[in-house]
């Protein structure tokens, strides 16, 4: 439901703007008043504000300018003043469209739609990019997953892969894995540390000798790229 604040003292426009728009899904509140509606519009959730200019003891260029000033949401100017000046003041104070009276109510609800539409598309391009993470640590269940799926390693692999993952975009030098990675000391069964390095990459990588993950920094370590 798309919920909508007309600041409107025409009460009968109004009555035949809600029945109309309440078809499409699209409900208004209509206030007269336009100190009543700055009032409800700062209490309630709006998804746009229809705004006539000629209002009760308020003019409605004023009410557009108090609204922009506290509030981020879309603004029709529907007005029947004809002087261009009006026009192109809300446009520039940063309503979002001008309509002027009289018109048809299906030409409203499109232009409701649209900006609507628009505005989401905007709200979609400014939320910041999440970076889906390749590789996840559960340290209570001793897992490592790639992609959510499990993968199967050896103490030590699964000590050097965590260390790397709580790491991960940094270079981690051979003396700092093997200080922090137990299974790594006087364990001849694992082997050393480029060999463990080489069994990681096999059941990581896609191609283990052209690694695309768990890089080699050339005279300073190992790096599980981001």
């Amino acid at each position: 439901m798309i919920k909508i604040a007309m600041i409107e003292d025409d009460t009968e426009l109004a009555d035949v703007l809600t029945q109309y728009l309440a078809k499409y899904n699209i409900e208004i509140t209509n206030y007269e008043d336009p100190y009543l509606a700055l009032s409800a519009i700062s209490l309630n959730s709006y998804d746009l504000i229809i705004l006539d200019l000629t209002l009760p003891g308020m003019d409605g260029l004023e009410v557009c300018k108090k609204l922009l000033l506290k509030h981020n949401i879309p603004i029709i100017i529907s007005s029947a003043r004809s002087d261009i000046t009006d026009k192109v003041i809300a446009l520039e104070l940063g309503a979002d469209d001008y309509l002027p009276k009289p018109y048809d109510p299906r030409e409203l609800e499109v232009r409701i739609k649209t900006i609507l539409r628009r505005c989401s598309k905007e709200l979609e391009l400014l939320k910041p990019e999440i970076k889906k993470e390749i590789f996840s640590l559960d340290e209570k269940k001793q897992e490592i997953m790639q992609d959510g799926k499990s993968i199967r390693l050896t103490a030590a692999e699964y000590e050097i892969l965590s260390l790397m993952i709580k790491r991960r975009g940094f270079v981690v030098s051979r003396y700092d894995i093997l200080q922090n990675c137990t299974f790594l000391n006087d364990n001849e069964e694992s082997g050393s540390l480029a060999v463990i390095i080489n069994r990681i990459r096999a059941k990581i990588e896609q191609n283990p000798k052209n690694p695309k993950y768990l890089l080699t920094i050339r005279g300073l370590g190992y790096k599980l790229a981001e």
